[in-house]
Order: C-alpha cells, then structure tokens, then sequence
C-alpha cells in the first residue's frame, strides 16, 4: 500500500514537474508568434488600404520630360518618406529605366497639391515631372510610366508624347 503510494507520488511530481516544463518552452514561442502575426496583419493591412491612380499625363516633343498626376484612392495616409523611397520608371518599350528623386538630368520631382500637412492625404493629387532621356521626345512616341510606393503599391500608364 505505501510502495503504490509513492509511486503514485513520485508519477504526480514527474508530470507536474513536465507540465511546467512544457509550459515554459510553449508559452514564449507561442507569444513570439502571435506578435509576427500581429505585425503581419498590421502589414498587409496597410498594403490593402492604400491605393494610387493615374489620373491625368503630359509629354512635350523634344523636352524628355513627362508631367504625371496621380491621386490617392486608398484610405491611408501616405508619408513624404514613404514618397522619398518610390521608385519611378519611365522610357519607351524598348527603354525603360529608373529615375532618381531630385536629380536635375535623370530624375523626378513631385509636389502635393493643395496640401496642409506634408503628407498625401487620401483624395489630394500628386504631380510627378520626370526628366529623362530615355522618355521619347517626338511627338507621337509611346512614353511608359510607372510608380511603385515603398510598401509595393503600384499604379502605371502608357501615353503619347504632344
């Protein structure tokens, strides 16, 4: 009788003592997982809600610049750091490239238009002016343009040159 009651003792402590065991590896992976998921989600949250289009496009034969305006139709915000990161492509079908912020030869300007805040609130339009050598410049010629925000949010547009 006392022999069963200590193995029965010892059974209980060997499963308890498990138990927490078990409990303090699961209980901090569990917890390190819920806050990439929640991350995660907060991520492709904002990914879905923001959206941009194209709403209007100018090219002028021998100026190798393109005018853009676009507006934003998501439902967030869109920072001036968020605009620095963009990457913009422009060129014809057979010369598309990549034009840097702010330089004077092969580069994009951008400027927010009836703006309060400094950032691109959604509905309020953006205008793009992209200088570059690549963009065609006979009238007539096919120009390409696409923007990509930092988030991966994409809009593009095929025009010709006035």
């Amino acid at each position: 009788m006392s022999s069963e009651t200590i193995v029965t003792a010892i059974l209980l402590i060997t499963g308890v003592v498990a138990a927490g065991i078990l409990a303090s590896v699961i209980f901090p992976a569990v917890s390190t997982m819920a806050g990439s998921v929640s991350s995660s989600t907060h991520a492709a949250d904002q990914t879905l809600r923001t959206d941009i289009a194209i709403v209007n496009t100018f090219a002028l034969n021998n100026t190798n610049q393109a005018q853009v305006w676009l507006k934003n139709t998501g439902s967030t915000r869109i920072s001036p750091a968020s605009l620095n990161m963009s990457t913009i492509f422009v060129g014809n079908s057979a010369n598309i490239g990549t034009v840097k912020l702010n330089d004077p030869s092969n580069g994009w300007t951008y400027d927010i238009l009836d703006n309060t805040n400094g950032y691109w609130d959604p509905g309020e339009t953006l205008h793009i002016t992209a200088i570059s050598s690549r963009i065609p410049s006979d009238s007539g010629d096919e120009v390409y343009f696409q923007m990509v925000l930092s988030d991966g949010t994409k809009t593009s547009e095929d025009f010709t040159v006035s």
